[in-house]
């Protein structure tokens, strides 16, 4: 597959899984029901998957790879969080304070992920 193309999916799909994510944190904050709606609770998934598999792609693509560079490393590592803080902040937290508080964090992991990717630094704030 075409390295362009890989990247351009890896790429629309970041910014899906952005939007997707405000508009459930604003959905989860407002009390929403339309967070239980079929969509509400697949569409995600399935963006998140070809996300995910766009990355490893690209990944695969560059000779690159977590564990043994430092900037996938802590792109990992920083998904792993965000997935936490992402799901204690659409389900699991048990108040809408720590859903909340757990929502903006995921923002903040969410912009570190991007700013990592960017620079492919794994300490992008330190310039």
């Amino acid at each position: 597959m075409d390295y362009g193309l890989v990247k351009h999916i890896h790429l629309t799909t970041i910014a899906i899984t952005l939007m997707l994510f405000v508009l459930r944190g604003i959905w989860m904050m407002a009390d929403s029901p339309r967070l239980q709606l079929r969509w509400v609770r697949i569409v995600p998934h399935v963006n998140d998957t070809l996300l995910l598999i766009s990355g490893i792609g690209l990944a695969i693509m560059l000779g690159q790879y977590p564990l043994v560079n430092g900037w996938l490393t802590a792109k990992l590592f920083g998904l792993i969080l965000y997935i936490v803080l992402g799901t204690i902040a659409i389900k699991r937290g048990r108040t809408k304070r720590i859903r909340i508080v757990a929502w903006i964090a995921a923002l903040l992991v969410f912009g570190y992920i991007v700013a990592v990717a960017v620079t492919h630094n794994p300490f992008p704030f330190l310039r």
